[in-house]
């Protein structure tokens, strides 16, 4: 396939992946991952995809579960289209292929998550991203109008007279190229890594959020960060995620001296949402001063070993036993909810620029995402998203001057970055975590400005290595959180402000934009249609 594909996709999880078998019906696709195909966070999703598919659900009750999840800021009708087209989609997986766990009886077997108010989540044991992941790669490597180029580093939107015309990009080489397409999807997942504890992979850099703000487009809500509140915590060991549907299971969270601590600070303890767990947790770390530890010690082994075989592996390598031993666990940053601002059809604030997936913030997640609705809003939105591409006149992408081979890497270059990675993640861990202060985020914005511009001198000056890529978008992307939380002057959700400790009677999202280009899209917010 030539760098002109008809649709242009960055990323390879189940949106980028759902949406090219959309596309592909109208016309090529070509999809730019940055690592093999199943490095994303789809395949580090563990507990399920949640629907409304057992006799007791109706899409109206999830519907009212993820609202009240989202506190007060979701957007109604987006999770309207969530919870009523969501179970068409999960069967359509089922028929592609997708094998969810089974009761006896030949029923799909449901688990019950944090803040679901009946059992709704279908999973495939404990590795249900990677189960889906695998159903729609297949499909999609079959497809002949579908082409995958792997290891390919995209490096910035292409705009031409205010209109994205595809990307740049490094090929496997390091050599950079360039590809246009009629229009350009961005599903690239989040940007965990800019905190030190995170359960998300090393390519979770917000490359997308990145790469769109730097073209000018608007994003939104970026001070949501979900910090999943059982990630494993093993001296000497990676973080680890404890998948909510354990604590579903009947797992409880407990303190040092074995006691059940939950309920000393919600009223529906271990299950309820994740940003209350998280600062329960820590409320308990801070009054022992001694661990916490997640229990399924009053369950049944053989059970716990058969529904979480992926999760009892990775406790036995750190030498427990997941049935057996109180795992020790603590908060790491899981999911980002603000992204790309777009409307329900993917479209961002720039014509011919899609997006879709985790890197969006659409406004269905509200303040706090509602377990296992990451993967369905992936596979309902992707395809939406895909439905509204198909269409758009085509458009010719600028000439680009040759990339300027003289340049070479710095001697430094890999001391500076290693430095740089480091302190900028440990910023945002102490400064900007689960409980915030305004004197805190100020701290950080004044510190990342340095960062900033110390990046952006290197990547200016010499050959372009991941690395360096990849630091320069987390350090875009730490800027637009801290900022969005100090425009936020409340409590809510996953943004907890000891100076602002109340939720206002009537809130809205937080959008930062740079000054208005020739040709850009005007999204009306969530503010402006209620």
């Amino acid at each position: 396939m030539s760098s002109s594909p008809d649709y242009l996709i960055v990323g390879s999880g189940i949106a980028a992946l759902r949406a090219a078998l959309a596309l592909a019906e109208s016309g090529q696709v070509l999809l730019l991952t940055k690592a093999a195909s199943a490095e994303g966070n789809t395949g580090y999703a563990q507990g399920g995809i949640a629907a409304a598919v057992g006799d007791d659900d109706t899409p109206r009750l999830h519907e009212k579960d993820t609202l009240a999840a989202g506190d007060g800021l979701c957007d109604v009708h987006a999770v309207r289209i969530l919870v009523e087209q969501g179970p068409a989609d999960v069967h359509e997986l089922m028929d592609w292929g997708a094998a969810f766990d089974r009761q006896a009886n030949g029923e799909v077997a449901l688990a019950r998550e944090a803040a679901h108010s009946v059992r709704r989540v279908l999973h495939a044991r404990d590795t249900t991203g990677r189960t889906i992941g695998g159903t729609l790669w297949a499909r999609t490597a079959a497809h002949p109008r579908i082409e995958a180029l792997e290891h390919a580093r995209a490096t910035a939107i292409l705009i031409e007279d205010g209109r994205a015309v595809g990307v740049e990009y490094l090929d496997p080489d390091g050599t950079r190229r360039t590809a246009r397409a009629r229009a350009t999807l961005l599903a690239t997942g989040g940007a965990g890594q800019v905190f030190r504890e995170t359960t998300n992979p090393e390519v979770a850099s917000g490359d997308g959020i990145a790469m769109a703000w730097a073209a000018g487009a608007r994003v939104a809500d970026l001070e949501f960060v979900q910090f999943h509140p059982t990630a494993l915590q093993v001296e000497g060991r990676p973080r680890f995620l404890l998948s909510e549907a354990l604590r579903g299971e009947g797992a409880r969270l407990v303190n040092a001296d074995g006691e059940p601590f939950m309920t000393r600070y919600e009223p529906a303890g271990d299950l309820a949402p994740r940003d209350r767990v998280s600062r329960g947790l820590v409320r308990e770390l801070a009054r022992t001063g001694r661990p916490v530890f997640l229990s399924l010690q009053h369950l049944d082994p053989t059970m716990v070993h058969a529904r979480f075989p992926h999760i009892a592996e990775a406790c036995r390598a750190a030498g427990l036993d997941l049935a057996r031993d109180p795992v020790p666990v603590s908060p790491a940053a899981h999911y980002v909810m603000g992204g790309v601002e777009t409307d329900l059809d993917g479209r961002t604030s720039i014509r011919g620029l899609f997006a879709a997936g985790e890197v969006a913030s659409t406004g269905v997640h509200g303040a706090n995402r509602l377990a296992s609705n990451s993967l369905l809003e992936c596979a309902v939105l992707g395809r939406t998203c895909a439905a509204h591409i198909v269409g758009m006149p085509p458009a010719a992408a600028p000439a680009l001057p040759d990339w300027d081979e003289s340049q070479v890497e710095d001697a430094d270059e890999q001391v500076v970055i290693s430095h740089n990675w480091d302190e900028l993640r440990l910023l945002m861990w102490n400064y900007v975590g689960i409980v915030r202060t305004t004197r805190r985020l100020e701290r950080a914005l004044n510190r990342i400005a340095l960062l900033r511009e110390e990046i952006h001198d290197y990547y200016a000056s010499f050959r372009v290595t991941r690395d360096l890529l990849e630091l320069r978008n987390l350090v875009e992307c730490a800027e637009l959180v801290v900022r969005s939380g100090l425009m936020r002057r409340e409590s809510r959700g996953l943004h907890c402000s000891r100076d602002f400790p109340d939720a206002l009677p009537v809130s809205f999202p937080t959008v930062l934009s740079r000054p208005a280009q020739a040709g850009t899209r005007h999204l009306r917010s969530r503010a402006e249609k209620g």
